[in-house]
């Protein structure tokens, strides 16, 4: 399963290969029934005709979707996340469909979010109009009805899915088997308020007053679903009381308003005995809308900044290591956990096979492991004499340096995306191989295990992992062959787990016997391949620009397309493979420069309304001024920096903190070569990203570490 020894000759001839494409979720199967089950829904197209087919007549039809256990879907307006149901019908001339008739939602809390859907089981019905040009057919009198749909189910996961399903309804007769649910539905149905309500906007809060609910609902507290999304803050507390025969509710605006409108629909829902009953109401909007409230926390902070005097970073003293035993350790406990970070699972899919190739070979097995260990090590070693022989030329560099160059992170695309084509089946490299070298990986499997370790070592070069930072920093410090122990400690604390699971017995009773399930799982580890190439691409977009990420997918799709036709048989190689040969090389030539070409504006990041750029003397200069700094190293490459950015650095408490504490938020991207980033991490000790610093004029700058948590963060803004 793992032929990378194959994989050197096919990647030195083609140096961009193969088009990504990347299937996320599972999606459910299409089918021309009008069921379609998944793990966790089952989708059923209904209708409801009891009166017949014919013009002048509404056919209702509609989608019913029965949810296991705590999974969910999404209203019109799913809350703070989600995404509301789909339906695309198909439909034959003088058949149209309306819009879905959405039964009454309920709130979903998800932890300090909350959303808005169904779960246990709803119908989403459609009206369709029967209008004088639908013309069945003589011979076969039928409505044949077509859907589309797609949804996303949630639990604390979410899983995309689709499907197509398919009815075909006799014009004649009734189709009425379906009744009760569709009667149960229509009864969930918001029915439409006589009286319009209002809204005043007053500061960020919402007033909302509707008249004309029926007396059952008065004195009871009711529930509040706004149609337009992205207006209020769906999780937040809000009141309400009854006035009279008017009910009023107070209702937070949210802090990222997505719209500013005239009218708002409202669905207001309530318990009555055993039946919940809903109104809807076009309420008019008075009052002015905020502005946006990001922008006036980063007005606050910057007015906030007072004069004060300079206490320059660079001139505080920082707690390194000073023992190499320690840093040894450090070094290799990093790298034990470099193997549980993100960067690094694409690797299992050779690993995982590679193990249960060799279960029933005890000692096949523990060479592998041997020989992915020398791998891993020597690549580490290699790595580090390169960079530290690098810096004593001058050259500014620090961990993850190879991904800062374009042409590296194309590469690297067109590795992975040529191990996932193979992983899926669509060749295998013993095709463009001579036989010699077929053979001579058949009777060295150690080659392969040797190579997939100096792949895992490619694949967690761009990441940190706990103990890693200071190590590394405290080795540009130290003589080379000092320097290279450290290195060296890492290869052997990443290497160390797997060469443990490969000399222990007992791992190799308990995998399954080598069979067809192999098969099955080498097409799935195919798919972390591809989410690889995705995340690269994404990565090339930073560097390169747009024009730079869709050159390098056109040049992979043509390659692909080059690969596919190689794979063919008689003449139809011939002719399409010399095609596709053509098609490359005149995209090659024509944008394959778009691939490393720089960005215009690639000197300094964009500024946002909460985040600064960081620039050489920025931190000392807002020091100056009595406030205190925090500052986010980081890179696109990174997949470690992109968590935390997304995860404790988007986390609502931490950003109040800093708001409250008045503190200047700094970003210094290193997804491209900048000497200045590299030497102010240097002065930190560091030499790799992701690093997170809080300056505090009179301290010395606080370090935290490289997985960011919401209690580090917030503990250490308490302490200013």
């Amino acid at each position: 399963m793992t032929h990378l020894k194959r994989l050197l000759p096919s990647f030195a001839a083609l140096f961009f290969i193969a088009f990504c494409a990347l299937v996320t979720g599972a999606g459910a199967q299409e089918t021309a029934k009008n069921t379609v089950t998944t793990e966790q829904v089952q989708a059923e197209l209904m209708a409801h005709a009891p009166d017949g087919i014919e013009p002048g007549k509404t056919v209702w039809v509609g989608l019913q979707l029965k949810h296991q256990p705590e999974w969910h879907t999404y209203w019109k307006n799913s809350g703070d996340s989600g995404q509301a149901t789909m339906l695309s019908w198909t439909l034959p001339t003088g058949v149209l469909a309306g819009d879905i008739a959405w039964p009454l939602p309920v709130k979903i809390p998800i932890g300090n979010l909350a959303n808005y859907g169904y779960d246990g089981s709803v119908l989403l019905p459609v009206p369709l109009t029967i209008t004088p040009d639908f013309k069945p057919s003589v011979l076969n009198p039928e409505l044949e009805v077509k859907l589309q749909a797609s949804w996303l189910v949630c639990k604390l996961e979410c899983v995309p899915q689709d499907g197509t399903f398919v009815l075909r309804l006799p014009v004649k007769g009734s189709t009425a088997s379906n009744g009760t649910v569709f009667d149960a539905t229509f009864r969930a149905q918001p029915m439409a308020l006589t009286e319009p309500g209002s809204v005043t906007v007053t500061d960020r809060v919402l007033n909302v007053s509707v008249a004309g609910l029926p007396a059952s609902l008065q004195g009871k507290t009711l529930d509040l679903f706004p149609e337009t999304p992205e207006i209020i803050e769906t999780a937040a507390q809000w009141t309400q009381s009854w006035q009279g025969p008017v009910w009023t509710a107070a209702v937070p605006i949210a802090k990222h308003r997505g719209a500013s409108p005239a009218v708002m629909p409202l669905v207001i829902a309530g318990q009555v005995g055993q039946e919940r009953l809903g109104f809807v109401t076009q309420a008019r909007v008075s009052g002015d809308w905020p502005a946006d409230a990001t922008t006036a926390v980063a007005d606050a902070t910057n007015a906030a900044l007072n004069p004060s005097g300079i206490n320059p970073s660079s001139n505080v003293p920082l707690s390194l290591p000073t023992s190499l035993w320690v840093a040894l350790l450090g070094a290799m406990l990093g790298g034990m956990i470099l193997n549980l970070m993100p960067c690094v699972f694409p690797v299992l899919a050779i690993k995982v096979v590679g193990f249960a190739r060799h279960s029933a070979n005890q000692r096949r097995q523990r060479i592998g492991g041997l020989a992915y260990s020398a791998g891993v090590v020597l690549s580490f070693v290699a790595l580090g004499a390169l960079m530290l022989a690098l810096r004593s030329a001058g050259e500014q560099l620090g961990w993850g340096f190879q991904l800062q160059s374009p042409a590296v992170v194309a590469a690297l695309a067109v590795l992975f995306t040529v191990i996932g084509l193979n992983l899926s089946g669509l060749f295998e490299f013993g095709q463009f191989v001579p036989g010699s070298v077929a053979a001579l990986e058949a009777k060295n499997p150690s080659v392969d295990a040797f190579l997939s370790g100096i792949l895992a070592v490619v694949i967690a070069s761009p990441c940190t992992a706990p103990f890693m930072g200071a190590s590394l920093g405290l080795a540009l410090a130290l003589p080379v062959m000092q320097a290279l122990a450290i290195f060296t400690a890492l290869g052997i604390g990443m290497a160390l787990p797997y060469l443990a699971a490969s000399w222990s017995p007992a791992l190799a009773r308990q995998l399954p016997r080598p069979g067809a399930w192999m098969n099955t799982f080498r097409h799935a580890m195919a798919f972390p391949m591809f989410a690889t190439v995705v995340w690269l691409v994404w990565v090339l977009g930073q560097q390169s620009g747009i024009d730079g990420a869709a050159a390098l997918l056109a040049l992979l799709l043509s390659l692909a397309l080059v690969i596919w036709a190689l794979g063919l048989q008689g003449r139809s190689r011939v002719v399409m493979a010399t095609l596709a040969s053509v098609a490359l090389a005149f995209l090659l030539g024509s944008i394959g420069h778009n691939v490393t070409k720089p960005l215009e504006s690639s000197s300094t990041t964009a500024s946002t309304a909460l985040w600064q750029p960081w620039a050489p003397g920025k931190v000392e200069e807002v020091l100056a001024s009595g406030a205190p700094v925090f500052v986010d190293f980081t890179a696109a490459w990174c997949v470690t920096c992109q968590y935390n950015k997304k995860t404790t650095l988007a986390n609502t408490e931490v950003l109040a903190d800093f708001a409250a504490r008045k503190v200047t938020m700094l970003r210094a991207d290193w997804t491209r070569r900048d000497p200045a980033i590299t030497a102010a991490l240097a002065q930190l000790g560091r030499n790799g990203v992701p690093v997170y610093v809080l300056y505090q004029t009179g301290h010395a700058p606080v370090v935290l570490s490289e997985i960011l948590s919401v209690g580090e963060v917030r503990g250490a803004l308490a302490t200013l």
